[in-house]
């Protein structure tokens, strides 16, 4: 009896150990299997904007690296916040990522409850890259330049669109056109890049700000005319356009940048897998060549750096915020 137990005993022991082995390497073959389905891009802005059109465009070599489809579902709306919330509260398990832009900063202090908290529900994945701004006009427009646009609109309503309520469009916006130019400016907010540039297209804004690369195409085709463009120095893409600062108002700059998140508490082995598989398409060739014709200028780096560049962005629009009295609540 007694050795009959002794050896149930050994079998219990040599079973249970056995099964927890094999759980261990099951999870461990799990992780390094990441990703084991398709991975889901959430962009917080509407289709044919500045973070969609860079989401697609890495997307199709991230899904080729990854061996998994990289499905880009917009979720625009709120400045990109309905975006935001939908990945704050998804699993993190690296399957559910935001693309979002400079607004996640500015809606930091811009309402007063987002929906989420950007350093509590996210953890930064990579920085694709910055663009400077651009203030267009219709092509009919007969206005050559921003001075030519400013002058006889003195006394009267003009209509801006935006990306939204916050973008950083927005607040350039309304800094250039109300603070600086003393214009009685109106504010047409989109959900998104690609609804203000067809708009701007319809004829039915007078002004278009908002980030370079939904817009440049446009204006190379001569449906756009672009004014100005926010940034301290001219920009290859479009060689031919002043800076604000040559416009009349020296120091001008705003930039928006597109950047991968991932929902907080992602492990970190995800994190730096998904960093080092977007970092090397940034510098591919085609890919390259494509976002410089947009006018983004590639900021490929680590997830500690980019989480830097966001602290330091929060901060940033903060004081503009504070400055400027603009509020979405």
């Amino acid at each position: 009896m007694s050795l009959a137990l002794s050896r149930s005993t050994f079998l219990l022991v040599f079973s249970a150990l056995s099964l927890c082995a094999h759980g261990q390497t099951a999870s461990t073959g799990s992780r390094e299997a990441y990703p084991a389905k398709p991975v889901r891009v959430v962009v917080a802005f509407a289709v044919g904007g500045f973070a969609d059109s860079v989401a697609r465009l890495v997307g199709v070599r991230l899904s080729e690296r990854l061996g998994q489809p990289v499905v880009v579902d917009n979720r625009g709306g709120a400045g990109g916040n309905i975006g935001s919330r939908i990945v704050a509260g998804a699993a993190p398990d690296g399957y559910t990522l935001l693309v979002n832009t400079a607004a996640i900063s500015i809606n930091a202090s811009l309402y007063k409850n987002p929906g989420f908290d950007i350093y509590r529900d996210f953890v930064p994945v990579a920085l694709t890259g910055s663009t400077p701004g651009l203030f267009a006009v219709h092509a009919s427009n007969s206005a050559q330049t921003l001075q030519d646009l400013i002058r006889p609109a003195k006394g009267r309503n003009i209509t801006y669109a935006t990306a939204g309520v916050g973008s950083s469009s927005h607040l350039a916006g309304d800094y250039l056109l109300r603070s600086l130019a003393g214009l009685n400016a109106t504010h047409v907010p989109y959900q998104g890049g690609g609804p203000a540039v067809a708009a701007a297209l319809a004829n039915q804004v007078e002004v278009l700000s908002l980030s370079m690369p939904p817009v440049v195409p446009h204006v190379k085709a001569g449906r756009l005319k672009a004014l100005a463009i926010s940034s301290l120095t001219r920009v290859a893409p479009l060689p031919d356009v002043p800076t604000v600062t040559e416009a009349g108002f020296p120091g001008f700059e705003e930039r928006s940048w597109v950047g991968y998140f991932a929902p907080a508490k992602t492990p970190a082995a995800i994190v730096n897998k998904l960093n080092a598989e977007i970092n090397p398409i940034l510098g591919v060739p085609d890919v390259r060549s494509r976002l410089d014709a947009m006018g983004l200028e590639t900021r490929p780096g680590s997830p500690e750096a980019f989480a830097a560049y966001l602290k330091s962005e929060v901060a940033k629009w903060a004081k503009i915020i504070r400055t400027t009295g603009i509020t979405a609540d």
